[in-house]
């Protein structure tokens, strides 16, 4: 958990000094895998279509970078995307019941909705007149990262809200998410707009309350989009005319670069394939370097079309499995979260794929985490973990709870005086 927590919200990043710099999460990473080798309640990681899809990209682009452009000069990229991935399966391995995957939800997206509610409060009060940035040397430092990553997020916070108890908790946590639109309507990111539209088309289409939730939408917009300035307007008014955006045009030229790279190696660039070099040699438009803004062209670019077919693969495997865990726990009043679980990372997962067209976020973590939650959830149900899980509410697990945890498992003759 304290892993997941310094990587999706890189609070050492906002602090100052020697902490600012600090191996904080290499140190987290180093007791997990310690403590993985030590506890004896480890399992096999590869509990689902999506850990093999994952396993497969892994070693694929481990040889790309081998094989790559410059292996020297990518290392430091490959040495971070293999430590999110090694953790991702380490993930698979340490958790299994309710109560670790209830725990490992609220510490992900718990993590990047306390950034995104601030930024959300500060567009508030500025009016919108200013951009929200994520943490500094940060995935999401970048206003448009960040900006998707709130709205990546805003759906499992709903799926967060459905398991609490008390109408003050669900009132404030129907105001974070409020916040997480309003922070991502304050970045000024049209690819964010573009996925916070999608979502919402999928959300209300499966909504039971389509009204309800139609005119709970509308009157968020009426209520956030007349306080963003001229300057948002202007911005957001380049999704139709793109011809006249440079910054467009720079995206298209990078596609096409990728497209070239690709086809004239079976590896791709490398872990990154911004270089004069192949800019100079298949750029339509201009020769200058610029980033992919694209989850498909930039692993297209960077490990060839193999590359790009075992990244889909994984994602389309992740929604599909995300899908059968809502039929399947719909069966069971005990895993109705479950079901729950699954059609929010459903939403997340079609905002991570329409905004990502136009983002370089191919290696974030925080959509990854998500899919995890899923092949966990999904292996609860099939082993019907509600008959072996610890007794008592995942605060009562957390520690803030006075009973003690008791497991549903007896020896014979055991007798449950619980």
């Amino acid at each position: 958990m304290n892993w997941t927590w310094l990587s999706i919200m890189n609070p050492h990043r906002l602090s100052w000094g020697f902490a600012y710099s600090s191996p904080v999460a290499a140190i987290a990473a180093g007791s997990t895998l310690l403590g993985l080798m030590l506890t004896k309640e480890r399992q096999s990681p590869f509990k689902g279509a999506p850990a093999v899809w994952l396993l497969l990209f892994f070693i694929w682009v481990t040889l790309s970078w081998l094989l790559g452009y410059d292996p020297a000069g990518d290392y430091q990229d490959w040495d971070q995307v293999m430590k999110i991935y090694l953790m991702a399966f380490v993930t698979l391995a340490l958790l299994h019941n309710k109560h670790q995957i209830m725990a490992f939800a609220w510490v992900t997206v718990g993590s990047l909705a306390i950034l995104a509610a601030k930024g959300g409060l500060f567009t508030v009060l500025t009016g919108g007149a200013y951009r929200v940035w994520g943490p500094a040397q940060s995935f999401i430092a970048d206003n448009n990262h960040f900006a998707l990553a709130a709205i990546v997020a805003t759906p499992m916070l709903h799926f967060l809200q459905l398991r609490m108890e008390r109408k003050w908790q669900r009132h404030l946590m129907s105001i974070v998410m409020i916040l997480c639109v309003a922070s991502a309507l304050g970045s000024q990111s049209r690819g964010a707009m573009l996925a916070l539209a999608a979502m919402g088309v999928v959300f209300w289409w499966r909504s039971s309350r389509k009204g309800a939730i139609g005119l709970i939408v509308l009157l968020c917009l009426l209520i956030l989009l007349p306080m963003m300035p001229d300057a948002w307007w202007e911005r957001m008014s380049t999704i139709r005319n793109y011809q006249e955006d440079g910054s467009a045009m720079g995206r298209l030229n990078a596609w096409l670069v990728a497209i070239e790279v690709a086809r004239h190696n079976l590896f791709g660039g490398g872990m990154s394939y911004q270089y004069d070099y192949f800019y100079q040699l298949y750029g339509v438009h201009e020769t200058i370097a610029r980033a992919a803004h694209s989850i498909y062209f930039q692993v297209l670019g960077n490990h060839g079309f193999m590359g790009l077919f075992l990244y889909l693969g994984f994602w389309i495997s992740a929604f599909r499995l995300a899908g059968k865990l809502r039929v399947a726990a719909k069966h069971h009043e005990e895993a109705a979260w479950a079901a729950e679980l699954g059609a929010m990372v459903q939403v997340s997962l079609v905002g991570f794929a329409v905004g990502g067209t136009f983002l370089s976020m191919a290696y974030y973590d925080l959509p990854l985490n998500l899919v995890l939650m899923c092949v966990l959830a999904y292996k609860w149900v099939e082993g019907r973990g509600w008959e072996t899980d610890p007794q008592g509410s995942f605060w009562e697990f957390a520690g803030l709870g006075r009973k003690k945890l008791q497991t549903r498992r007896k020896q014979p003759g055991q007798l449950d005086h619980t």
